[in-house]
C-alpha cells in the first residue's frame, strides 16, 4: 500500500486587527456635548407685578430669565390665552426670576390683576410696544 498523502489544503489565516481602545473611546462624544444639545427654553410662565415706576410701553425683567428665554430688547406677555402685550424689555437685577414688572394701569385696563400667571417671550414681530396685539 501505498502511503497516503494528506490532501493538502490552502489555509487562508485571516488576521483582523482590533483598533487600540482609545481610538475606540474617541468616536464615543463626551458628555458636554450631549448637554448642550438639550432644547432652549423658548418661553416660561410667570408672574406679573405692578410697578408704577414703568412707562406704559415698559417691562422689567430679571436678567438671567432675560438671557434664558432670549430677550434682548422686545418681550412679549400673554395672559391666559386672550391678551398679549408686547413691552420694551428693561434688564433689571432686583425684579425676582419668576416675576416681570409692568404699568399697572396698561393692566388695569385690560382687567388683570397684579400677580397674575402670564406666559413672557421673546418678541420676533413688528406691532407697536405697549399695546393689546389681536388674538
Amino acid at each position: 500500500m501505498p502511503e497516503e498523502k494528506p490532501e493538502e489544503k490552502n489555509n487562508v489565516e485571516i488576521k483582523i486587527e482590533k483598533p487600540p481602545l482609545g481610538k475606540l473611546l474617541a468616536t464615543i462624544p463626551p458628555a458636554s456635548s450631549l448637554k448642550a444639545r438639550q432644547k432652549k427654553i423658548s418661553e416660561k410662565r410667570i408672574r406679573l407685578k405692578y410697578d408704577y415706576s414703568l412707562e406704559r410701553e415698559e417691562a422689567k425683567i430679571n436678567p438671567s430669565l432675560a438671557r434664558t428665554l432670549g430677550i434682548t430688547d422686545l418681550l412679549e406677555i400673554t395672559v391666559a390665552r386672550r391678551h398679549r402685550f408686547v413691552f420694551k424689555a428693561i434688564v433689571d437685577d432686583s425684579v425676582e426670576e419668576d416675576r416681570v414688572h409692568v404699568n399697572p394701569d396698561l393692566m388695569e385696563e385690560h382687567g388683570i390683576a397684579d400677580n397674575s400667571i402670564a406666559t413672557v417671550r421673546a418678541y420676533k414681530g413688528s406691532e407697536k410696544l405697549g399695546v393689546r396685539l389681536s388674538v
